[in-house]
């Protein structure tokens, strides 16, 4: 079975998952979308000799074909609602790429529309198949009881994109959505109970202050702590910095529980286990997944997202990252910055019962 693909946005993301189904059989890429002609170009490029798409500057175009099978929507996050909502008049199966939408009134939307689709939705939260988030993943249980996560992300900024649109929080949704919705994501998957109380703290205090598009500085907070409480007593914390370039880690992972502790970094090929009975610790290897054939930006986890798809469209099976992931993940990002705005904790209960009555 040969499954034909269309690529709707073909920005840095959108090729990433070009040169990932480069690599993979029994596939095709029959056409792309981007209003953008440069971008379109990078499409071609990262095709190779494998694909020869038709290019389409209108993704409904795309969308009209009978002969594709999965769409990626790899657009700017403020188009995404528009985009699905194009997507659900089709029965195509799709891969939304992060953050879902830009609004709770947005991801609900969304989640109800992806319940009625006869397509599979699929949100693109990768951070899941990372090698070292895999290992932690099939370790979990010796800790015992999780009651604490900590993931702490030092990077770079921002990255400039087409027309700059990633640099106010109207188009992305926030820092906390547009990027932390991973990390949200990996706490809501490791942890065994539901988010209750989200409190935040965070500004803007280097990037693009001296940058101005059309008049607008830039509102993009780059820093912040968040604190996330669960429902059964577990607590997680996001420790983030965009100013923290040139260092040997992005992120840094610790999980512990009454029994023992595990923590990991990225990049990084070692998992260290705590044993609070022996009070003792030992160096766990990583255990490397041999199908990734692309590393891409994204250490490999892009590339198995796309296996991991495939196998879910071809075997009839629910997806493994589905709408309700999606927008759980960006209920907690935009708690956080609302907590950030008002200063006061937010009670996600509340948040989204105000998010059904608008």
């Amino acid at each position: 079975m040969k499954l034909n693909y269309g690529i709707i946005g073909t920005g840095m993301m959108g090729c990433e998952h070009i040169r990932n189904l480069n690599k993979i059989p029994d596939v095709n890429i029959t056409a792309i979308s981007d209003p953008n002609e440069t971008s379109r170009e990078w499409a071609i490029h990262a095709c190779g000799d494998k694909f020869v798409p038709e290019q389409y500057s209108d993704h409904k175009k795309l969308l009209a074909r009978d002969d594709i099978d999965v769409v990626v929507v790899a657009t700017p996050n403020f188009t995404h609602i528009d985009i699905m909502r194009d997507v659900f008049e089709t029965e195509k199966h799709v891969l939304l790429e992060k953050p879902m939408c830009t609004n709770l009134s947005d991801g609900l939307e969304v989640l109800e529309g992806s319940k009625k689709h006869s397509g599979l939705v699929w949100i693109g939260l990768e951070y899941r198949f990372m090698p070292p988030v895999q290992s932690l993943i099939n370790k979990i249980d010796k800790v015992g009881k999780v009651k604490m996560l900590s993931i702490r992300e030092h990077r770079f900024p921002f990255l400039k994109k087409v027309d700059d649109w990633n640099r106010f929080n109207k188009n992305t949704g926030g820092t906390l959505v547009e990027k932390c919705c991973h990390f949200f994501d990996l706490m809501n998957l490791l942890i065994p109970s539901k988010p209750h109380k989200v409190y935040a703290s965070g500004n803007q205090d280097v990037n693009h202050l001296d940058e101005k598009y059309n008049g607008d500085v830039p509102d993009i907070i780059d820093n912040s702590f968040v604190l996330i409480d669960y429902e059964a007593g577990q607590r997680a914390m996001l420790d983030l910095c965009m100013f923290a370039e040139g260092g040997k880690y992005e992120q840094e992972i610790v999980l512990t529980g009454d029994k023992g502790k595990l923590e990991t970094k990225i990049p990084g090929n070692e998992l260290l286990l705590t044993n609070r009975k022996e009070n003792s610790f030992k160096s766990l290897e990583i255990e490397q997944d041999n199908r990734i054939k692309e590393i891409g930006f994204h250490h490999g986890s892009s590339f198995i997202e796309h296996l991991e798809l495939i196998n879910c469209i071809k075997t009839g099976t629910k997806p493994l990252v589905d709408s309700q992931a999606g927008l759980d993940s960006m209920l907690v990002g935009l708690a956080a910055q609302e907590s950030i705005k008002s200063g006061q904790p937010v009670f996600l209960e509340e948040f989204l019962k105000l998010s059904y009555e608008i």
